[in-house]
């Protein structure tokens, strides 16, 4: 409760600009010429992204606002949830070494859509729980 309502502002919406640099790139949503991604990109896709980025930007915010801040795991799921939903399902190498290309696209790729629904419902619903227990915010 010590920072002020400034530099609050600024670090989450650094966190939200930094998640959306950083998980753009790595999945290739953003064109940089270090990854080529080799899935078709889609308008849900970016919907996820922007969602995942703006979510985590709101819980930074809403966390630094109270001396008992709570969800951290489930935020981290959320963001887990989110890249899952706009990721390439097969430059994605942890799932690559635990499934075929073939598996991936025949049976993730179809869900992420699903992974995208969960993460925004998640956050959300943390968002509102934390709302609801901050004293601070205003309700």
């Amino acid at each position: 409760m010590t920072a002020l309502p400034y530099s609050r502002f600024v670090r989450s919406a650094g966190v939200g600009v930094g998640t959306l640099l950083l998980f753009g790139v790595v999945t290739g949503l953003i064109p940089n010429p270090l990854y080529v991604r080799m899935v078709e990109r889609t308008p849900a896709d970016y919907l996820f992204l922007v969602a995942t980025a703006a979510f985590a930007a709101g819980f930074v915010y809403q966390r630094s606002l109270t001396d008992d801040p709570i969800g951290d795991r489930y935020a981290a799921g959320g963001i887990v949830g989110g890249f899952l939903a706009f990721g390439c399902p097969i430059c994605n190498a942890v799932l690559l070494a635990l499934f075929s290309s073939s598996a991936l696209m025949t049976y993730f790729d179809p869900l992420r859509p699903a992974f995208g629904a969960v993460s925004v419902a998640a956050f959300g619903g943390l968002l509102y729980y934390q709302r609801r227990r901050c004293e601070a915010c205003g309700r």
